[in-house]
């Protein structure tokens, strides 16, 4: 490949039996992969191969004609199980030779560490005929960077620490300066109190407008994102993104907090900044979680007093001063005992607004009137009316209680934002 052309599409191969068990994830390529996001080339594919020469010879090869720039970490060790280097020259039809004066190096750096060297670590020396060597200054593994017939292979350490300094030092540099002028621009936009599918139906004729460029729509319990991504000139790309933004914009409105990465509890906490109010929290089903994001935020102790955990009824009467008649005629989860929980809170702390979460986590305790997943919010106010809504969460104890916690924010943002 010319030294001045450019891959707009890469693969990763992560390499090691470990993980395709339960023992190890392969994060590497996550971070590969942002890295490589933000000079312009998209990963199309990523793939995990065992220990096993003709399993990685196989994977490099499928690699390449999926994509022009293909690279692998793991596998790089002194151990036996380490063949990457040589399936990889097997495959591509390039001789190894034990480079003498690496090896004397190596020898070197463990005598400095008073260890002697095992004889296992030779084969680190074994390099790559025409290969670029990329020196590790981490550790004993030399990465590869080869051309061959129009593709490029980089071959990586799989040690992340390792791994990232020789992306970072020695091959980063080099794919920016053969991108040129050209980034890579991405925008998350973040919404709440909305499920996926309602999100979709409403931006699909946005989609279609900007089909050139990529728009991944991505859910977690109670939170959408939308990411925008552009690539080509800086100036270009930040007015597309804004232009993107805008069209969003037009059909999500309000329910959009976050347009750079700043989550819920922190919008939250923003905005009560801000405008100089201070929240308290009365929770049932969520445990204490809803208090938890809000404190998760630093600096929350300027606008948050404090939460009620109030699991049983006894809680709630004695702390939040929820009615007795209240949860016998309407049941500790319902309108009425979030509303009492919210205003006991309010009260209780002084505070300008709080939120009263009650509901059914499960996986037991549901009925036909109230099914697991239900839970009731209210939004008590100084000054105003409160607000009250229900939602049902699908998903089990802890979905519904992450859902259930994000919703409640969200019902504090909106309270904040119409105060």
């Amino acid at each position: 490949m010319s030294p001045t052309s450019f891959a707009r599409s890469a693969a990763i191969i992560a390499i090691g039996s470990e993980m395709l068990s339960h023992l190890r994830q392969d994060t590497n390529s996550l971070w590969l992969t942002e890295r490589l996001d933000e000079v312009g080339i998209t990963v199309v594919r990523k793939s995990i191969v065992p220990d096993d020469p003709g399993a990685i010879g196989d994977e490099v090869s499928f690699a390449a004609r999926a994509a022009p720039l293909v690279l692998t970490t793991g596998g790089l060790g002194p151990t036996a199980d380490d063949v990457t280097v040589p399936a990889i020259a097997r495959r591509l039809n390039l001789t190894l030779v034990r480079n003498q004066e690496y090896l004397a190096k190596m020898r070197e750096r463990f005598a400095r560490r008073g260890i002697p060297m095992a004889a296992t670590n030779e084969k680190q020396a074994d390099f790559i005929v025409e290969a670029r060597v990329l020196e590790n200054p981490r550790g004993t593994a030399p990465g590869f960077w080869i051309e061959r017939d129009g593709k490029e292979y980089i071959i990586l350490p799989g040690v992340p620490l390792e791994m990232r300094e020789i992306m970072e030092e020695r091959i980063l540099p080099a794919l920016r300066e053969r991108a040129g002028p050209s980034v890579a621009r991405r925008r998350v936009l973040r919404i709440s109190g909305m499920g996926e599918s309602s999100v979709e139906e409403l931006v699909t004729p946005v989609y279609a407008k900007w089909k050139e460029h990529p728009v991944t729509i991505l859910a977690s319990p109670g939170e959408v994102q939308l990411h925008l991504r552009v690539v080509g000139e800086p100036e270009e790309t930040a007015r597309r993104l804004d232009d993107m933004e805008a069209d969003f914009r037009g059909v999500l409105g309000a329910r959009i907090f976050s347009r750079e990465g700043e989550d819920l509890a922190a919008s939250v906490g923003r905005l009560l900044r801000e405008r100089g109010k201070t929240l308290a929290v009365a929770e049932s089903c969520t445990g204490g979680m809803v208090a938890k994001l809000v404190t998760d935020v630093p600096g929350s102790s300027a606008y948050f007093l404090g939460s009620v955990v109030s699991y049983a009824d006894a809680a709630k009467r004695e702390f939040l001063a929820v009615e007795e008649r209240t949860l016998r005629e309407h049941g500790a989860v319902s309108a009425e005992t979030a509303e009492e929980m919210a205003r006991g809170a309010l009260e209780r702390f002084g505070a300008d607004l709080a939120v009263g979460v009650t509901g059914i986590a499960g996986p037991d305790g549901g009925t036909p009137e109230k099914p697991v997943g239900t839970v009731w919010f209210a939004l008590a106010r100084r000054g105003a009316s409160s607000i009250r809504k229900k939602r049902e969460f699908l998903g089990d104890r802890l979905a519904v209680r992450q859902a259930a916690s994000q919703f409640a924010l969200e019902l504090v943002r909106r309270g904040i934002a119409d105060g």
